[in-house]
């Protein structure tokens, strides 16, 4: 089976003062990638007593998704040295049964302590295998220069003013110009890529806002991974289905939104 690992960053020296060095978790990546690519969890460096789970389901590890040998058309990572944590988002539109997955690790020393997937497929929210790769392969998530990036608490407040607008329209989000979201397989930058097309309306009261959130911060791509419960969009689970946002901040604004939501119900019952 032929997969393409993408390394969303060159640098692979340790930083010092980092929990975890970039060269150990991308380690941990490729693992992840050969790993899911050949249907072999025990390809990855697993501590003893790895936690998985699945749409926040923990599940056994040599039965769940990791355990399907899968084509993988693309991938994209980003590395939280602070937190020895990766995001992985993995768009596998030409496997035979077709999935986007957005996978959390944490580590421990080079060994991996958990993994939480976001495991997405027919009848999710928005859910085009095929839209999704075409429009993830066509952005540039280019490093950003050491002078010019953002700290750890501007990268996670865009992300959570974004997540906060939901449920109240007054939050001022930091968008950028221009701006892309990627929803499922639908696309708000195609038209107009030049325009600010990342904006979401505030949803209808009552909103309990969204819980749960699990982030992945990297300075040097302006990377942030946010697992979350999304409340509102699946009728079933009003107070929230499994989720994702990959977001990337240049500058203190959002340049491109990425959101993975499963559901429940069929097309969440909408």
């Amino acid at each position: 089976m032929i997969y393409q690992v993408v390394l969303v960053s060159v640098g692979l020296v340790a930083q010092a003062s980092a929990a975890c060095s970039r060269a150990v978790l991308q380690d941990a990546v490729v693992a992840y990638i050969q790993a899911q690519a050949a249907g072999n969890p025990s390809l990855l460096p697993q501590a003893k007593n790895v936690s998985y789970a699945e749409n926040d389901v923990s599940t056994d590890i040599t039965k769940g998704v990791l355990s399907q040998a899968i084509t993988i058309d693309f991938n994209r990572s980003i590395f939280d040295t602070t937190e020895c944590s990766t995001f992985t988002e993995i768009s596998a539109a030409t496997n035979k049964h077709p999935y986007v997955i957005e996978t959390r690790m944490t580590l421990s020393g080079a060994s991996v302590t958990s993994i939480q997937s976001v495991v997405a497929d027919s009848g999710d929210w928005a859910f085009n295998a095929a839209g999704q790769l075409s429009w993830a392969k066509k952005e540039k998530w280019d490093p950003i220069p050491e002078g010019k990036r953002d700290s750890r608490a501007v990268i996670k407040a865009a992300g959570d003013a974004y997540l906060d607008s939901w449920a109240d329209g007054k939050v001022k989000v930091p968008y950028g110009t221009p701006c892309a979201r990627l929803e499922g397989g639908s696309y708000t930058g195609d038209k107009n890529a030049s325009a600010n097309t990342c904006h979401m309306p505030e949803f209808p009261k009552p909103f309990p806002g969204v819980a749960n959130r699990r982030y992945v911060i990297d300075e040097e791509m302006g990377g942030l991974g946010i697992f979350n419960d999304f409340p509102f969009i699946d009728k079933t689970r009003p107070n929230g289905t499994p989720s994702t946002n990959l977001l990337k901040v240049e500058g203190g604004q959002i340049r491109f939104i990425h959101e993975t939501t499963v559901c429940a119900t069929r097309n969440c019952g909408r």
